[in-house]
């Protein structure tokens, strides 16, 4: 039986008219979405206060106005009534999470060992020194991470493009450290930020704020001092509406643009030449389906020419001077040889195995990855086009550096890209179409091209440590360490080169000091080793605190760990 409405209202009470939502009302989402940005401030803000507090009254009472505005801009965000009124809020969020980055940069900005390189490869472009090739171990201490490698040694050296320091230059008055490189990276996250926050849609802006300001990681990595930060400030006006570049045929003046921030990104950091390729192949599938193939290569060849062009005008000083030296600086993370680090599949080697005798299978499931990974987004672009920021960064989980740093700190350009450049715009992309059976034949297309890297994956961490090592003597202390002997085994039939640490979970601690044992060990040979903590002694371990010998090899690159019982202090 139905109730009349008269029979749902209380007695003697009329029941309340229904009020319409205004034209200008805010989505409920958007109020969320603006909530969110602001309650993601929080994030470490208490930790800079109290920092501030003991040693900068002013900052600290600047980070309290902070508080009110996130407070004021909480209520605000669910009470107020009209779109514009919540996109002024919007607006008071994003100056209000730039004015706490720049806080706590004014508190924490003496950088990391990306920080320290970039400056002091600054300092000698000023001085008119080369900047490429030259080790610089004075900038490292205990407060400056090093890199190791397989060779037994550190990088020392810069090794990335040089748009970084051509901009921290002019910066050099601001005292010795890495604080110029942080201010540019901070500067140029701080700038990323507006401008995205500028280019999405109104309702989206907030989700701006929070990805590259709110959670705190891209701002860590700002006072790092990490060019990666330049690159993906560079690259924000690439991928926002990228799909678009190059609509009717021509680039205009916003297409030139973009195709020179392409260009800066690129001379900025290694990074974005991972991603240029999938976005030239989504610009050319799009435009392909709109103009047909010469049209659409000729717009991708404008884009390429320009963001080469710009590239080398930025490079150019260095080419001229240093070709070779700069060749090998701007190729280093690739060749470097640095030990496995990170949280990808190396991972199994590194804590789930005793180790594997093909690392350099990693790096080339990873080099198979990427060019499988850009073959499947050409055979399946209409799907797999709003996804082009996000592709290129799964072929790091295969690296033998494959440190989350790689993906989140491109994750503004998801962002962009998922506001920007939904499935509506590649509907009429081009694609591949074999005949016959089209789909069938593109799916196996997809595992065929994926299936390297799927087998050097496999073969990495299947392999087996070469070298088996026991501990035969320790000279020790009640709380050091000063000699460790140890007998080594090559149980493979190439001649290894060892080089010994020790770890105490996921960190690594320096080369020891081979005293005594040969520099190159044959195939199904042993010996005996004598070896030297760096600084002549190493901290005992506490009592149930367990540790790693790690034995990494150059030629070919090898792992072999086994845990060791030592004195506890």
């Amino acid at each position: 039986m139905l109730l009349t409405d008269e029979q749902l209202s209380a007695p003697g009470r009329r029941p309340l008219p229904a009020v319409p939502a205004t034209p200008e009302s805010p989505a409920q989402w958007h109020r969320v979405l603006t909530l969110l940005a602001d309650i993601s401030l929080f994030i470490g803000t208490r930790t800079v206060w109290t920092q501030a507090a003991t040693h900068r009254p002013l900052l600290a009472g600047l980070i309290s106005l902070c508080y009110v505005s996130v407070l004021g801009c909480g209520v605000l965000a669910l009470v107020v009534r009209r779109e514009r009124s919540l996109a002024r809020v919007d607006l008071c969020v994003l100056v209000t999470a730039v004015t706490l980055v720049l806080c706590t940069w004014a508190l924490n900005h003496g950088g990391s060992d990306e920080a320290a390189l970039t400056t002091q490869a600054a300092r000698e472009l000023v001085a008119g020194h080369p900047v490429y090739n030259h080790p610089w171990p004075w900038l490292f201490g205990r407060s400056v991470a090093l890199t190791p490698t397989v060779t037994g040694g550190y990088d020392y050296t810069y090794g990335y493009p040089p748009l970084a320091p051509l901009l921290t230059a002019p910066l050099l008055w601001l005292g010795h450290g890495g604080a110029p490189a942080t201010v540019v990276a901070t500067g140029a996250l701080a700038v990323g930020a507006v401008l995205l926050w500028r280019l999405l849609p109104t309702p989206w802006r907030s989700a701006a704020t929070m990805v590259c300001l709110g959670f705190g990681f891209l701002p860590t990595y700002g006072r790092l001092g990490y060019p990666a930060i330049l690159a993906l400030a560079l690259l924000v006006p690439v991928v926002v509406r990228w799909p678009r570049i190059g609509r009717g045929g021509l680039l205009g003046p916003a297409g030139i643009a973009r195709a020179a921030c392409l260009g800066a990104a690129c001379a900025a950091q290694q990074l974005p030449w991972f991603l240029a390729p999938f976005l030239l192949a989504g610009v050319y599938a799009v435009r392909r389906g709109e103009l047909g193939a010469r049209a659409a290569a000729l717009v991708v060849l404008r884009i390429t020419g320009i963001a080469v062009t710009v590239w080398l005008l930025i490079n150019t000083y260095f080419i001229v001077s240093e070709p070779v030296s700069w060749l090998k600086g701007i190729a280093l993370p690739l060749t470097q040889g640095a030990v496995l680090h990170g949280q990808g599949l190396v991972d199994v080697s590194l804590y789930l195995t005793d180790g594997s005798d093909r690392l350099d299978w990693y790096s080339h499931a990873s080099v198979l990855l990427l060019a499988g990974l850009l073959a499947v987004f050409v055979l399946f672009v209409r799907r797999l086009g709003p996804a082009a920021t996000v592709l290129p960064w799964l072929a790091f989980y295969l690296a033998t550096r494959s440190q989350d740093g790689y993906f989140l700190m491109m994750t503004p350009l998801w962002l962009a890209a998922a506001v920007t450049a939904p499935a509506s715009e590649f509907a009429g992309s081009w694609q591949p179409r074999p005949r016959p059976h089209r789909r069938p034949a593109r799916i196996a297309a997809a595992a065929l091209v994926l299936a390297p890297a799927l087998v050097c994956a496999v073969l990495a961490v299947t392999g087996s440590p070469p070298l088996h090592t026991r501990l035969t003597s320790v000279r020790a202390d009640k709380r050091t360490l000063s000699r460790l002997t140890l007998q080594v085994t090559n149980t493979g039939d190439d001649a290894l080169t060892p080089h010994f640490t020790l770890t105490r979970g996921q960190g690594m601690y320096p080369y020891f000091e081979v005293l005594r044992g040969p520099a190159t060990l044959p195939g199904h040979a042993t010996a005996t080793y004598e070896l030297r903590p760096p600084l002549g002694a190493y901290a005992l371990p506490h009592p149930g605190q367990r540790v790693r010998m790690r034995v990494f090899t150059p030629s070919p690159q090898t792992l072999s760990s086994s845990w060791i019982t030592l004195p506890t202090a």
